[in-house]
């Protein structure tokens, strides 16, 4: 028997049910995908659900790698300030009269200095350690790559040092010195590690009347303004540069600028004071490092100034000098008249503003205390003696040069902490 056939009116009824389940439950599935939409999304996109926003701190700035350095110095250590000790183990480092190197100017035990107490002294900082210098160390890192020190005789005298300091670990078949520009430029190499450590006269760092590296005795000098390049070419592609620039300026007079070239017919020349031209300097000197060098690859470096001893204002004889000194001065506040403290407040103000990381080695207040460590008359003269001096030898006692081995070793083993270890202060 056949089942009735459905009326028209329940197959009405029937789909109208069916729908509004079907839109009830399509509506119920919506709500929930939007409660608990990103579960979904995990589910069915297989994909990891959003974490909630969580406030963190900044990760840490990585600091950026000095060149050169190989470790850290001690904190809090400034390496400028502390006492000299006497050393008489690891002082001096070297013998005059192993390095051929030294200038006669210099060499003060063959010129006949009877003592050798300024040989020995070691310079201590407070509280901390200097690294000690590793000759080894410097000639690995300078592999491949060119040191040069740029500035007047005191830069060439730090200069030498560092040759005395590293030579004696170079056969002597493969090292060399030579001279080129007019003696301007002079270079030591050490061929098996492909290295080069020059030295570039430029007293000024800007163009002078006494670039002649020979013949330099100008009294009334006269710089170029805007005339870094003229050297700065020389400069380039250097590693490691180490400047100087005080002596020549400090004339007791304005100081002569050229505002145009030295082969003008009719030259154009200010005046200016000390420190307003000192300061043109420091800002050319900036600006060509800024230009030329590579913060991430290369250091520059820049010396102060060297004291000199000339008026006994230590407590000696009045308007006494180096001559026949051969003891230290102890006052460790003692500061010289002629050291001007305006010339480093130029350099603290100049150095502030630059982009440009340099490394100032303060070497001022440490080497005021030695009037002992002078090459006073124990130098080859540059002219012969008259018999005046010779009744006078206080007379043309050299209280602005040092001799060596000596005080300049010093120097170098501050240069070699902040090259290793450059954070320290």
């Amino acid at each position: 028997m056949k089942a009735p056939p459905l009326s028209p009116s329940s197959g009405v009824v029937r789909k109208g049910r069916l729908s509004t389940y079907l839109y009830t439950l399509l509506a119920f599935v919506v709500l929930v995908a939007i409660i608990h939409g990103e579960t979904f999304v995990c589910i069915f996109g297989r994909l990891e659900p959003t974490q909630p926003t969580r406030v963190t701190s900044p990760a840490p700035v990585r600091q950026r790698e000095v060149a050169f350095a190989v470790g850290k110095g001690e904190e809090g250590c400034d390496i400028f300030s502390g006492r000299w000790v006497r050393d008489e183990l690891t002082r001096p480092h070297y013998q005059e009269s192993e390095c051929p190197y030294i200038q006669p100017q210099l060499t003060c035990q063959e010129h006949g200095r009877p003592d050798t107490e300024y040989q020995k002294w070691r310079w201590q900082p407070h509280g901390c350690d200097l690294p000690r210098f590793n000759a080894t160390l410097m000639l690995e890192s300078i592999r491949g790559k060119r040191m040069m020190f740029v500035g007047d005789s005191l830069n060439r005298g730090q200069y030498v040092s560092m040759i005395c300091l590293l030579h004696r670990l170079i056969p002597q078949h493969r090292k060399s010195m030579q001279t080129y520009n007019n003696d301007a430029l002079t270079v030591f190499r050490a061929k098996d590690y492909n290295a080069s450590i020059e030295f570039y006269w430029a007293p000024f760092l800007l163009e002078s009347n006494s670039d002649n590296a020979v013949v330099h005795r100008i009294s009334e000098r006269i710089v170029r303004r805007g005339s870094i390049n003229k050297h700065g070419k020389h400069w380039k592609g250097v590693d490691i540069l180490v400047f100087n620039t005080y002596l020549w300026w400090v004339t007791g007079q304005d100081m002569n600028i050229l505002k145009g070239s030295f082969e003008d017919d009719q030259k154009e020349i200010i005046q200016l004071s000390t420190e307003d031209a000192y300061r043109m300097a420091m800002k050319s000197m900036l600006k060509w490092v800024t230009r030329n060098m590579d913060p991430n690859k290369t250091r520059v470096f820049f010396t102060s100034m060297s004291p000199t001893h000339s008026k006994g204002d230590w407590g000696g004889e009045p308007g006494g000098n180096c001559y026949n000194q051969t003891t230290l001065i102890e006052d460790p506040n003692y500061w010289g008249t002629d050291s001007r403290k305006s010339i480093m407040k130029v350099i603290e103000e100049e150095f502030g503003k630059s982009k440009f990381p340099i490394t100032f080695l303060n070497i001022t207040q440490l080497s005021s205390y030695r009037k002992d460590a002078h090459t006073s008359i124990y130098k080859k003269q540059w002219n012969p003696l008259t018999p005046e001096q010779l009744a006078n030898p206080a007379s043309y006692a050299d209280c602005t040069h040092w001799c060596l081995p000596g005080l300049q070793d010093t120097w170098n083993e501050l240069l070699f902490a902040k090259l290793f270890y450059p954070n320290s202060t």
